[in-house]
């Protein structure tokens, strides 16, 4: 009884999904542009400077993004942070980062697990990604939308905003700070640990270990499979860059990788 349900939630969840999103039929995708920028060292650059946070109350905090861009919406970084004690900066910190339109656990999960963060004396911290949530501008449909220099750019934003916020708790002396990242959250935090050794630890829940065509291969309607060559063929090409977790190397210790 539960697989039937299982796969029936997901299938709806597919079909939700794909019409929320954008059609790139006609488009220019920009996938030659964005190859490059992936390639390139302005993707992730070596310098993080730490977010300036402005708290607005004991907990929520916001901050300009690093990486501003066309949205007045999406330049505002949110979160909030979960002291474990008064002597917090004293105690380890985890970024807990959630996957894409996952508002479910950003609401309601994280909190639990922070809560149990606490317990254990550890700091823990939520953030809201680029274009999520109250991040998203009203006259996009969806995330990133079929522009892959789009989707790129997000990307290096989320990835810079991950990595501010890390300075952050750094620079208040916390001696160490951990992501903890679900689906594209963990894809996030994946690439961080690829490029910053200041990570201590991270902990990837279902990453999206590469670009693969799932949601032409999952949906009925004849339409949006009839595109699955099409999209596989750029899924490899966006492969060769480093969204593809299988070919990158963390440069933190292997035994810090869950």
């Amino acid at each position: 009884m539960i697989a039937p349900l299982a796969k029936l939630i997901e299938w709806a969840s597919v079909q939700i999904m794909f019409r929320q999103m954008p059609h790139p039929e006609g488009q220019n995708l920009r996938l030659d542009e964005a190859i490059q920028f992936l390639k390139g060292p302005d993707f992730i650059p070596g310098e993080s400077r730490p977010a300036q946070l402005v708290f607005d109350n004991a907990s929520r905090f916001h901050f300009p993004t690093p990486r501003p861009g066309a949205f007045a919406e999406n330049n505002v970084v949110y979160g909030q942070i979960y002291r474990c004690s008064e002597r917090w900066q004293e105690r380890p910190a985890i970024i807990l980062l959630h996957g894409r339109n996952d508002s479910f656990s950003y609401q309601f999960k994280f909190p639990m697990v922070a809560r149990r963060c606490k317990q254990a004396e550890f700091n823990a911290a939520t953030l809201v990604l680029p274009y999520h949530f109250q991040r998203r501008p009203k006259q996009m449909r969806g995330w990133g939308g079929p522009n892959h220099m789009q989707i790129a750019e997000a990307t290096a934003q989320g990835i810079a905003e991950i990595r501010a916020l890390m300075g952050w708790l750094l620079k208040e002396s916390c001696p160490a700070v951990a992501l903890w990242g679900i689906s594209m959250g963990a894809w996030y935090a994946g690439m961080v640990a690829c490029r910053d050794a200041r990570l201590a630890a991270v902990v990837l829940g279902a990453p999206c270990a590469r670009m693969n065509p799932w949601l032409e291969q999952r949906a009925v309607r004849p339409r949006v499979r009839a595109r699955l060559p099409m999209v596989r063929e750029l899924c490899e090409g966006l492969n060769l860059t480093a969204l593809n977790l299988l070919t990158a190397q963390p440069v933190i210790p292997a035994k810090n990788v869950y």
